[in-house]
């Protein structure tokens, strides 16, 4: 429900704009005089404010300034008598969204009110798409059904419609994200922004103004005043991720704002109020960090009060061939190629793979697979996955005190002559065969056999 502030010294006037609008569903807040308009604009930030020209103590001009000062994505419709057009267009100079004569045509300002709010939440979201580029992975719904996800699911669902703070947890490539959104989607605050917002890639003093806003002339380079995501994402949801990575000192900030609403835009000489829900993820151990003095202990419980635990992949592995589904499907489309099917020995090393990287790997590996696959049935061999035991003491032979580019060549030597002498033990040393299952030109393949010595 939008919020408006009606400025109007007149009672029957005031009363009868508050019946009206109240009507079409507007929760309504009235000011007798421009000053006490001011107070209201400065201790609640209005949907809309609607404020006559003429008014005791402090004239409309100086209530339209105060909520430009204030909150400048609000919208500010002046009503005036016909005489006053002139000053009601200089009104509109100085920010208004319209102005309205006396006497009112109601219709007329509803239309102009519904306008002006849907206008202002265009503004506010081209804002956030200027810096926000959100890295979906174009999953429609939470994908799995294995226990553990119907779990979280059900968190999810038990939590949405609250106003709790949620931390999730898991390790990276696990979808945090996607849970986040998923929590957004289904809570009364789906209709207003989702605003992701990644701590570790922030450098820590450039993340305060990403977070709060600065004001113009705070700090070199500061040519402009910029609103805070937190401010863009009024009613909406800001989801924190890798909280862990955030500096101490920002903590405390972040801290007023969850449990006050309150923020202070660098550089700012008054307080911003907010109304936005937090959701916070972290691969990190929070509980650790917060004995290390890493982690303030107070913010810690502030956005631990309903924790999920995500899942890694390689414990719900029931779920890879409904992912694997989708992973083909979307890149079909993506690509324009037919849909593929996993060969069942591609499933079977699909299933017994570890899977580090998790979700994030699992949709890296199809997306690469689909490539690389030139029939419509994807093998083993387009997965193009090392062997897991590829790590550590068995690379032994690479030159770590050369370039990355010479351990990058011995590594790849050595790999490519354990899948050499692999496929020819799978063809009982058929080259002819074992090409064909590489992929390469039989030319080629007694070059390397040569080259790496498994002439025997």
């Amino acid at each position: 429900m939008a919020m408006i502030l009606v400025v109007e010294d007149k009672a029957s006037m005031a009363q009868m704009l508050k019946e009206s609008l109240e009507l079409e569903g507007y929760e309504v807040i009235i000011a007798s005089d421009g000053a006490e308009g001011i107070k209201r604009i400065k201790e609640r930030n209005a949907d809309l404010v609607l404020t006559d020209l003429k008014l005791p103590k402090k004239n409309g001009i100086e209530v339209l300034k105060a909520s430009r000062n204030e909150s400048p994505l609000t919208p500010v419709i002046v009503m005036t008598a016909y005489g006053s057009i002139e000053t009601a267009v200089n009104a509109m100079k100085l920010g208004a969204y319209d102005f309205i004569t006396k006497p009112l045509d109601i219709d007329h300002l509803n239309l102009l009110i519904d306008r002006a709010l849907k206008n202002q939440k265009i503004v506010a979201e081209n804002l956030l798409l200027k810096d926000v580029l959100a890295d979906r992975t174009g999953i429609p719904n939470i994908i799995g059904t294995s226990p553990k996800m119907r779990d979280v699911a059900d968190n999810i669902q038990k939590v949405a419609s609250a106003r709790t703070t949620v931390l999730l947890l898991g390790e990276s490539g696990t979808g945090k994200e996607l849970f986040a959104r998923a929590i957004h989607d289904l809570s009364t605050r789906k209709d207003h922004p989702f605003v992701p917002i990644n701590c570790a890639a922030i450098p820590g003093e450039l993340l305060e103004s990403e977070l709060f806003g600065h004001e113009k002339g705070s700090f070199t380079g500061a040519t402009e005043r910029k609103l805070g995501k937190l401010e863009l994402a009024d009613r909406g949801t800001v989801f924190l991720d890798e909280i862990g990575e955030m500096e101490m000192s920002l903590q405390s900030k972040m801290l007023r704002a969850i449990q006050e609403g309150m923020i202070d835009r660098v550089g700012g000489t008054g307080s911003v109020k907010i109304d936005v829900r937090i959701i916070s993820a972290s691969n990190k151990d929070l509980e650790t960090a917060v004995k290390d003095r890493e982690f303030r202990e107070d913010l810690y419980y502030r956005l631990s009060v309903f924790p999920i635990v995500i899942p890694p992949l390689r414990d719900r592995k029931e779920d890879i061939p409904t992912l694997i589904e989708h992973f083909i499907s979307k890149y079909s489309i993506e690509m324009n190629i037919p849909g593929k099917e996993i060969e069942p020995e591609a499933m079977k090393v699909l299933q017994g793979y570890s899977w580090k990287g998790n979700v994030r790997e699992l949709e890296n590996v199809i997306e690469r697979a689909m490539i690389l696959c030139e029939s419509d049935h994807i093998s083993k061999n387009d997965l193009g996955l090392m062997p897991e035991g590829m790590t550590g003491n068995s690379l032994e032979g690479i030159p770590m005190e050369g370039t990355l580019d010479e351990a990058a060549k011995a590594a790849l030597k050595i790999v490519e002559s354990r899948r050499i002498r692999q496929a020819l033990e799978e063809t009982h040393g058929n080259k002819s065969r074992a090409s064909e299952i590489l992929k390469v030109s039989y030319k080629t393949l007694l070059t390397k056999i040569k080259d790496y010595g498994l002439e025997k």
